[in-house]
């Protein structure tokens, strides 16, 4: 219990020191492809927030504004490196041109809808702007969708350290009911999507 006293002490100093750029810096690290946990960036952001000494709306705009540099990052390489490396030699990696012809036609139809849930679910996050680049998707619609995923993110993790980042116990506690509730919410979203398109459909 000490040295987990002393390690939220230690993320709380840090983020307090870093500020509004180290919560933009730390979240844009997070959407390229370096793991940067948002949970100990942003649940300290929240709980300073709660004392008075960061505000709440500045810190969801850091960091979603940061998600959004670092996935664009992403979204560059896959279009400007990737797409024409796959292009040229994919079929030395068993990556055919049909195989890119589905992706893209995949992203043309659902890349919204992916963009936006693949920011709430952790090992995706950092990743899915990569097939989005691949695929061409549109910029305008991938900003829109990143910055909806990420600052629905943003908002939980930092709302959470605001309203339970003081108590330890509670926050060890909901850390774990809080990927439990992400993924159910992704699960409902894409279901929804898919009879969403079903009646579009007929």
């Amino acid at each position: 219990m000490e040295m987990l006293h002393e390690f939220i002490t230690w993320l709380l100093a840090t983020v307090h020191g870093w500020g509004y750029a180290g919560i933009f810096i730390l979240m844009a690290l997070e959407s390229t492809v370096l793991p940067v946990p948002s949970e100990l960036v942003l649940i300290p952001a929240g709980y300073l927030a709660y004392q008075g000494h960061m505000s709440l709306p500045l810190i969801l705009i850091s960091s979603t504004l940061g998600c959004l540099f670092g996935a664009s990052i992403n979204y560059a390489f896959a279009l400007w490196v990737g797409r024409p490396f796959l292009e040229r030699y994919g079929k030395y990696f068993f990556v055919r041109p049909a195989l890119l012809h589905k992706t893209d036609v995949f992203f043309e139809r659902h890349g919204k809808i992916s963009t936006f849930t693949g920011r709430l679910i952790p090992g995706i996050r950092h990743l899915i702007s990569l097939p989005a680049g691949l695929a061409r998707m549109n910029k305008t619609a991938f900003a829109l969708y990143t910055c909806l995923g990420a600052g629905l993110w943003s908002t939980v993790l930092t709302l959470l350290g605001y309203f339970i980042g003081g108590n330890e116990l509670l926050l060890k506690e909901y850390l774990q009911y809080l990927s439990v509730g992400v993924i159910i919410f992704v699960v409902l979203a894409i279901t929804a999507y898919w009879q969403w398109q079903q009646r579009n459909g007929k």
